[in-house]
């Protein structure tokens, strides 16, 4: 028995505040990972401690705590051989990388990923469209008909899971955990198939999180997708017409920014309003210095009630979404002009 199962078992030991608790659970979470980090070891607290207060029959939540430890470890452990933050990464073998963020919570980054991903597909380009989010809080969970039979394991909690939306390919992480933290996300190399695509026209990565967790850690977990690399990748920022959308996507320009400093991660390339076709009047001029450098350049994707009642579905993206994509990705050279078409 571990220092913290000690610490847990019998009526003499047991926490007696949320203090108490928190420590023991982060102690029992870096018994199997001593290199635990501060933003894996709070999602493993939250965790464990839900389990702790359910109470009854179930699993020990130091026990909890203990293997979502190891399966962050195992992780940031890939990540520091396979995947280090000291050079420029390869992007070559995932075609164009488009990493999507949601500058807010609720602005529709799922739904502006998956419309990038069918407007590739419509011509006929072969996409890969990666779901990077916690499958509980995920904005694709509906996005296949069906999960596919193909995985990849990436450790012994982790997999990687293959579907189809239409002719794309889907990859969306998978566990038994009650929970996935950063450092259980897969490394950018682990999403691939095996074999993949050839030719891999496109990725399309949906960040997931509100996009804040990921602009705190692009060294690992979500956050990967923003690593600098080569060929660069095009990040894109969605937000919604509304300033306190612009506010909230400004402080997470503002925690993105010292890893662009430091050349480790790539700045926001574009910005998407979702839900609107123009700025309300009050609101462009409301932008922050960091979300203001964007605005000239913002890409307008008009109001969708399906996605505000459905969020993405099996069903293909409304035709007006795609349409207001399709200049974007055509002057990125990924599809064909709208014009000429």
């Amino acid at each position: 028995m571990t220092t913290a199962e000690q610490n847990w078992a019998g009526p003499p030991r047991a926490p007696r505040s949320p203090v108490e608790l928190n420590h023991v659970l982060g102690a029992a979470a870096r018994s199997r990972a001593p290199g635990l980090g501060l933003v894996d070891n709070e999602a493993i607290v939250d965790a464990a401690s839900a389990a702790a207060a359910a109470g009854g029959p179930g699993p020990d939540p130091c026990d909890v705590a203990a293997e979502l430890g190891a399966a962050a470890d195992t992780g940031q452990d890939r990540v520091r051989t396979e995947f280090p933050d000291t050079r420029p990464v390869s992007w070559a073998a995932f075609g164009a990388l488009i990493p999507v963020l949601a500058g807010s919570g609720g602005a529709g980054a799922s739904c502006v990923a998956a419309a990038i991903t069918d407007a590739l597909q419509l011509d006929r380009r072969c996409a890969l469209l990666v779901d990077a989010d916690d499958p509980a809080r995920s904005g694709l969970a509906c996005a296949v008909d069906r999960d596919g039979p193909w995985m990849r394991r990436v450790n012994e909690q982790v997999s990687v899971r293959y579907s189809w939306r239409d002719y794309a390919l889907v990859a969306r992480v998978e566990t038994g955990l009650p929970t996935i933290t950063p450092g259980m996300v897969p490394v950018p190399p682990d999403w691939l198939p095996d074999p993949a695509p050839d030719p891999l026209h496109a990725t399309v990565v949906d960040l997931g999180h509100g996009g804040w967790r990921a602009a705190a850690t692009p060294v690992y977990g979500a956050g990967g997708w923003l690593r600098r690399g080569l060929p660069a990748q095009r990040p894109i920022l969605v937000v919604r017409a509304t300033r306190p959308s612009l506010r909230q996507a400004e402080q997470l320009l503002a925690r993105l920014e010292p890893w662009v400093q430091r050349g480790v991660a790539t700045p926001v390339y574009q910005l998407v309003v979702n839900g609107a076709r123009k700025w309300p009047a009050g609101v462009a001029g409301a932008a922050g210095p960091r979300v203001a450098a964007l605005v000239d350049e913002a890409l307008f994707v008009p109001h969708e009630r399906s996605w505000e009642i459905a969020g993405v579905t099996d069903e293909p993206s409304p035709t007006r979404a795609v349409d207001a994509l399709r200049p974007l990705l055509a002057s990125w050279g990924l599809i064909t002009s709208p014009r000429r078409r």
